[in-house]
């Protein structure tokens, strides 16, 4: 098996990452007596009183890229903002602690999540990957591929799995429920071969998020979201997470992350905070809404099939004539047709020219990704309001 290679910190960089925690544990003493209490009351909680000069209630927002030094050689645990800032670290332990992880790094997207991660591994590393998976994924690891840095193999359920799997394997990289078409593989059998042969798990949580399935306490090394979508939740922040349980693991991501810059802004890490805070009261009405939907679609004659795994706010369906999409989507008054997914309002996507454009059309449809199959995530919007838009829109095209 290969292994990243990282360099070592200095002593001042040892001295500065020992201060910076010592100082964050300082600032949230209070939240730290919160360990016993329920995700609900930890989000709500978050950042809360973790200015103890004001006394403020709500989480500061630390602007500066840059923090004076008391004395030479002496820090006050921050430096530059690429490396630490008070804000993005109260994001971060919020979303380790959220993961039942370790260590948690933000970033500036999804797509940045990904690459911070692949960069521990070194060129010519070996992947096995979901066969269905978000359209910018496979772009990225087709990249990768085309350069010589890596190479890739896709799997669609456990059969393909195990003909893949040996020990030359650096690392999986699982999607569960897949998107779009929301296939599931049980994460602690992943885990289970992959340990075997020695390989790491990295599984995308983006659709079900931390409030439905905790990859790590399932076995995985290293949970990725995109944060733009559930965690923020209100489509206005474009970032990125990356959780592990692993100490030594953490470290070196941490270190690639100061290293390459794929820094989320204090103020976009503020906006993080504050919309995690609603997170259980958002993802749970979606969940129910996204219920109600799922039955209402499935009684429709408009309607080949359904794609729902039973939990969660995502659901694929078929229509039966491909040719009206455009006139379905041209319908709608209330569902926006758009990109992206996991906001409070109610998002449908047409994968074949939008998200997943630029997976080969052959390679799509061979795996079921079929140009008759919409995506929709479904917002906070009164469920009746959002039934009888999908339905008056596919009465008068499909």
């Amino acid at each position: 098996m290969s292994h990243a290679i990282y360099l070592p910190e200095t002593k001042f960089q040892v001295a500065l990452r020992t201060a910076t925690k010592l100082l964050t544990l300082i600032a949230r003493q209070g939240e730290n007596k919160m360990t016993n209490y329920k995700p609900e009351t930890k989000l709500a909680q978050l950042g809360n009183r973790s200015d103890k000069v004001t006394g403020a209630i709500a989480t500061p927002i630390h602007l500066s890229t840059t923090f004076s030094h008391p004395a030479f050689k002496e820090s006050t645990g921050y430096d530059y903002t690429r490396t630490a800032s008070p804000t993005r670290d109260i994001l971060e332990q919020g979303l380790a602690e959220l993961e039942e992880g370790k260590r948690a790094v933000v970033t500036s997207s999804g797509m940045a999540a990904i690459q911070l991660v692949l960069n521990h591994f070194p060129n010519n590393s070996k992947f096995l990957a979901s066969r269905d998976l978000y359209g910018g994924s496979f772009r990225y690891f087709d990249y990768l591929e085309t350069q010589g840095i890596a190479t890739f193999s896709y799997f669609s359920d456990e059969e393909s799995f195990l003909e893949l799997i040996n020990d030359e394997i650096d690392a999986i990289f699982l999607e569960t429920p897949t998107n779009p078409l929301m296939n599931v593989m049980d994460i602690e059998w992943v885990t289970d071969k992959a340990k075997k042969h020695g390989a790491l798990l990295i599984v995308d949580n983006t659709f079900l998020t931390p409030l439905r399935q905790k990859p790590l306490t399932l076995g995985a090394d290293i949970v990725i979201h995109s944060g733009t979508k559930y965690l923020s939740g209100h489509n206005d922040i474009l970032a990125g997470v990356v959780v592990t349980n692993d100490e030594e693991l953490g470290e070196k991501l941490y270190w690639i992350s100061n290293t390459t810059g794929p820094t989320l802004s204090s103020f976009d890490c503020w906006l993080f905070i504050r919309s995690l805070k609603t997170l259980p009261l958002r993802f749970a009405q979606q969940e129910k809404n996204a219920k109600k939907i799922v039955e209402v679609l499935k009684k429709s004659e408009k309607i080949k099939d359904v794609l729902y795994v039973g939990v969660g706010a995502m659901i694929s369906f078929r229509v039966q004539d491909e040719k009206k999409i455009g006139d379905f989507l041209s319908k709608l008054k209330l569902v926006t047709f758009a990109e992206s997914l996991g906001g409070i309002e109610t998002l449908v996507t047409y994968p074949t020219t939008q998200t997943h454009a630029d997976i080969p059309e052959k390679v799509r449809e061979s795996y079921g990704l079929t140009p008759d199959l919409l995506r929709l995530s479904v917002g906070i919007e009164n469920v009746d309001d959002i039934a009888c838009d999908l339905l008056q829109a596919l009465e008068e095209s499909v």
